[in-house]
């Protein structure tokens, strides 16, 4: 068996070996925040939750740091489950509605002692396929593990942030709730 006959028949076990390799090193992020109590006062109109884009800093530009995968989708699943949840609006879902909340999301790691999640949302709300009525920032921060070595290490402080964030910002659009009674539609 000549060098490049043992190659070939070596090189499909290696690049499985190397995939399954890389894919063990993402930390595949999954929330499912929940809200602490029932909406107080329910904003009577249908919700459609957008998230164009979820920015993930530092976890997988940095040397010798485990890969993140958190996507977008997950955080508006999260988003609308929790939404729903909390009872804030009649219904809420991913198809065109009464309102539109849109969220950009940034989510930046650091580290020092510990890691640091901070979990940026850029939110507007309004009528749909109008301007909106109301932008709203909200900006948390949880402190995790000083090393990540399993997913658990981004899984459990970038829930707390993400919770502690929707609270936050439902909590704003509540307290809003007269703005978007009159909305059209």
């Amino acid at each position: 068996m000549n060098g490049n006959c043992f190659l070939r028949s070596f090189s499909p076990i290696l690049i499985s070996g190397l995939l399954l390799f890389s894919w063990g090193c993402v930390h595949r992020i999954h929330v499912t925040p929940t809200p602490p109590a029932v909406s107080p006062a329910s904003i009577e109109k249908s919700l459609q939750v957008i998230v164009p884009f979820l920015a993930v800093e530092g976890a997988d530009h940095r040397q010798g740091i485990t890969l993140l995968d958190w996507p977008a989708q997950d955080l508006r699943s999260a988003a609308i489950h929790y939404i729903q949840s909390r009872q804030s609006f009649t219904s809420v879902g991913d198809k065109p509605a009464d309102l539109t909340l849109t969220i950009k999301a940034w989510l930046t790691m650091r580290s020092s002692d510990n890691y640091r999640y901070r979990l940026r949302l850029e939110s507007a709300l309004g009528p749909t396929e109008q301007l909106p009525t109301k932008s709203y920032l909200v900006e948390k921060e949880a402190v995790g593990s000083s090393v990540r070595w399993i997913t658990a290490s981004d899984q459990t402080p970038i829930a707390e942030a993400a919770q502690a964030a929707l609270d936050d910002l439902l909590t704003q659009i509540e307290a809003d709730r007269l703005l978007y009674r009159n909305s059209p539609r």
